[in-house]
């Protein structure tokens, strides 16, 4: 089908097909979140795609990037303002609420994957339209929870393989911290201000602590004796910071403390946290980033509800695990194929395929009518460890042909005796792709 230019559909900008060989290590990544969330106590929820506009404005911050420029926003047929969701955290949150879970025993651990959807520029591991597995411990400000969710995200980081890293940390106080130290923030930025990056000049009123991680070269001068938050903390919040990093020491966490590590939405409180390369430089390297969010709840129209969780976009992880090496082949699509010669062949080699598919053995047909040279052809090309070969006159003396595709090794076996044979030998130990 093409579009009325005449050209050929494409994907729209900033998206993709999630083609085999991307869905295996998205597969891979997902398995390992979810075993760590398991063991840490979460259970899973799928809030919907969409949402009232009006969470997201209320629950990320009106004057944040996310709800200023790169939501999407719709009207239904029923004039209700919605959005496709651009982070989970709001929609956890809003159905935190909506099901009465303060009822619960405390705290809620909820752990998800979910599409996310931003109208940004594409970048390196981040998309339009991107995947993001997420947590969130909703219910009780404790330290040692914090300690545990960013052990979490540390431990997935781990069992992927993933080497190099480093955790930053930092604590952005509360409201009351902030509304003492950010007069400080302004006064040192407001000598320079129209000389920084127009974007952060963009943020200046807004959320001027966001100066402080910019990347840009324009605005990066200008950060160099900026006081630190850290050094304004009242005596409570001075003392929850360092009760976080005494229980990360006892886990055995490294972490690295970054004074000016704030993160990007409105809603965090406390506690911050990036899990990145440890000799990355640059603003598109987070593998995992997460924080405390004590006020969000309320924000939504809530009670004062604690919160802390992180996300983890699975194309930026993608994109780390390929560059370390780390990427798992694409599943073999079949375990056997089976290749034809001769009239009537294919009824019996039908047979043979649902046979061996009961089994548990993945099995397909070679199609199309092709000569015997071609079907074995797309057998070593399909992955598969064995080729049926299924000739008529051997089918009519009762046998067929097996060929080990990863040997090359031939024999002949009774047609009643090939599915187990083959069962056998690939469910029992299970089947793995030969590597190239």
């Amino acid at each position: 089908m093409s579009s009325d230019s005449g050209r050929p559909f494409q994907t729209p900008r900033g998206t993709r097909d999630l083609l085999p060989e991307d869905h295996a290590i998205h597969t891979h990544i997902l398995d390992h979140a979810r075993n760590q969330a398991r063991l840490a106590g979460f259970g899973f929820i799928e809030p919907p795609t969409f949402e009232q506009a009006e969470l997201f404005a209320r629950g990320v911050g009106e004057g944040t990037d996310i709800v200023e420029k790169e939501m999407y926003i719709f009207e239904d047929r029923g004039g209700e303002r919605l959005a496709l969701r651009p982070e989970g955290t709001a929609s956890v949150c809003r159905a935190y609420l909506q099901h009465g879970m303060a009822n619960l025993s405390q705290p809620v651990k909820l752990a998800y994957h979910l599409p996310i959807f931003r109208y940004e520029r594409p970048q390196a591991g981040r998309f339009r339209q991107h995947t993001q597995f997420g947590v969130e411990a909703i219910g009780v400000r404790d330290a040692a929870l914090d300690a545990e969710v960013i052990d979490l995200g540390w431990r997935i980081a781990e069992t992927l393989g993933l080497s190099d890293l480093k955790i930053l940390i930092n604590s952005i106080g509360d409201i009351e911290d902030r509304r003492a130290y950010v007069p400080l923030l302004k006064d040192h930025f407001e000598p320079h201000i129209e000389r920084i990056a127009p974007d952060d000049q963009a943020r200046w009123d807004r959320a001027p602590m966001r100066l402080l991680d910019s990347k840009d070269d324009r605005t990066r001068p200008y950060q160099d004796g900026a006081p630190l938050i850290t050094d304004h903390l009242r005596p409570e919040s001075a003392a929850y910071y360092d009760a976080v990093k005494s229980h990360l020491e006892a886990i055995g966490i490294p972490y690295e403390e970054t004074p000016t590590l704030v993160r990007g939405l409105d809603y965090y409180t406390h506690t911050v946290f990036e899990i990145v390369p440890a000799h990355a430089d640059g603003s598109q390297v987070t593998v995992l980033a997460g924080g405390r969010y004590d006020g969000l709840i309320e924000q939504i129209g809530g009670p004062p509800t604690p919160g802390i969780g992180f996300g983890m976009g699975l194309e930026r992880m993608a994109h780390h695990l390929r560059e370390q090496g780390l990427a798992p082949d694409a599943d073999a699509s079949t375990g056997v194929l089976i290749a034809t010669l001769g009239e009537g062949a294919d009824i019996a080699a039908s047979k043979i395929a649902g046979d061996l598919r009961r089994q548990g053995v993945a099995a397909t047909l070679a199609f199309g009518g092709r000569s015997l040279k071609a079907q074995l052809r797309q057998a070593n090309r399909s992955g598969a460890r064995y080729a049926v070969i299924a000739g008529a006159r051997d089918l009519a003396d009762g046998h067929v042909t097996i060929r080990d595709l990863q040997t090359s090794d031939q024999r002949q076996v009774e047609l009643g005796d090939v599915v187990g044979q083959l069962a056998g030998e690939l469910t029992n130990p299970p089947y793995t792709r030969p590597q190239d």
